[in-house]
């Protein structure tokens, strides 16, 4: 796994061994970049459920100003805190080892501009999670979030939550979910 694009192009980063976590593959990450790539510079981008780091690290190498990482995962820790020294991010970023639902109620930030979470599949994470971003002050009706899942996840549940589906990018195997705040 590499950064794609930015101050830190072409830098591999480190996975944790085993299949606890299921990096982004680069061909998917390119695709979903291209899409946020208007949203994140100087914005602050939270990373849920973040395994190797790659993806907020992404974000930092395009420009956002600040990124939250939140692992419970001590392997995944390790190598998210690795990745941020190699790339030399760490003075840009948090890493909150919590889990998710605690996590989103200890971020004290005026507004977000993209959250993006990649949680174990077909578990209901992205609805917990949801259930506490509906009412979370640093989402605005200008947060973009981004959820990866399974493709055969449903989302029906939105409009309940207050969020308006804006888009659905599927891919062979998974999918991602662009919503925002109503």
């Amino acid at each position: 796994m590499r950064v794609i694009a930015g101050t830190a192009k072409s830098l591999r980063l480190k996975t944790p061994a085993g299949m606890a976590t299921r990096p982004t593959t680069d061909r998917i990450k390119e695709t979903l970049f291209n899409m946020l790539s208007p949203c994140i510079p100087g914005g602050i981008f939270i990373d849920l459920y973040s395994g190797s780091g790659g993806i907020g690290i992404e974000a930092l190498s395009r420009g956002a100003e600040y990124a939250y990482f939140v692992e419970n995962n001590k392997a995944a820790l390790e190598c998210i805190m690795e990745n941020l020294r190699f790339t030399g991010f760490s003075d840009r970023a948090t890493v909150l080892r919590q889990d998710v639902q605690t996590a989103l109620r200890n971020i004290n930030e005026k507004e977000a501009a993209i959250i993006f979470m990649d949680p174990p599949y077909d578990h209901d994470n992205e609805r917990r999670a949801l259930e506490i971003l509906k009412d979370a002050p640093y989402v605005t009706r200008h947060t973009l979030i981004v959820i990866e899942a399974s493709l055969g996840t449903d989302f029906t549940y939105l409009a309940k939550l207050g969020f308006i589906l804006e888009k659905e990018k599927r891919y062979k195997t998974n999918k991602h979910v662009f919503c925002r705040r109503i």
